[in-house]
């Protein structure tokens, strides 16, 4: 279960996720809204790079693994889940935009399992246009937690709302394009 490194890291990144909803719950006495702004971009940041060095160090260290590979995924999915429901609660994401980026991971999922059951894993391997939509999406959700203005001129919930508009956009064009890739096995 905590066999190795990376592993150990995204065991890290699902238990930040109840730490993450916890911190805007904290009373205001505890922590003042601008500072449950700043933890919450902390913990998702943190849990972001924890993604990008898990796969870093599974490959540098060849410590890959099968059990790794199907939850890195979950893992991602989880906290990027999380932060649109709390975005949704504080009002700083579009409902519409939420469901499209929600929605569209668990078809994805869902197809990705039964392509591999059909020995086609492959058809539906990740795309570049699906990492250009995390990207976006990565930098958009810790723009929106933070929601203050950055360096004194940078609004981050404008800038925000931008970047996770294009990666709903981004979701919906990156769908259809697995949907596309895995159509012709679904016609037998």
């Amino acid at each position: 279960m905590f066999s190795n490194i990376p592993l150990l890291l995204t065991w890290l990144r699902i238990v930040l996720i109840p730490v993450f909803v916890v911190v805007y719950y904290l009373p205001d006495a505890w922590l003042s809204y601008t500072g449950k702004n700043v933890a919450a971009c902390a913990i998702f940041v943190v849990a972001a790079l924890s993604d990008w060095l898990d796969g870093y160090l599974a490959r540098a260290l060849n410590q890959m693994s099968a059990f790794g590979a199907f939850l890195d995924p979950v893992a991602d999915k989880l906290i990027v889940t999380a932060a649109l429901i709390m975005l949704l609660q504080l009002e700083r994401v579009e409902p519409v935009i939420a469901l499209i980026i929600i929605g569209r991971e668990i078809a994805i999922s869902a197809l990705r399992e039964w392509m591999a059951k059909l020995g086609q894993s492959a058809s539906v391997a990740v795309a570049y246009i699906g990492k250009v939509k995390t990207v976006s999406q990565m930098i958009a959700i810790p723009l929106l937690l933070f929601h203050d203005d950055l360096f004194g001129m940078l609004n981050t919930q404008w800038l925000g709302t931008i970047l996770v508009n294009v990666a709903a956009v981004l979701t919906v064009i990156s769908m259809l394009h697995y949907l596309r890739r895995a159509l012709p096995h679904a016609r037998g």
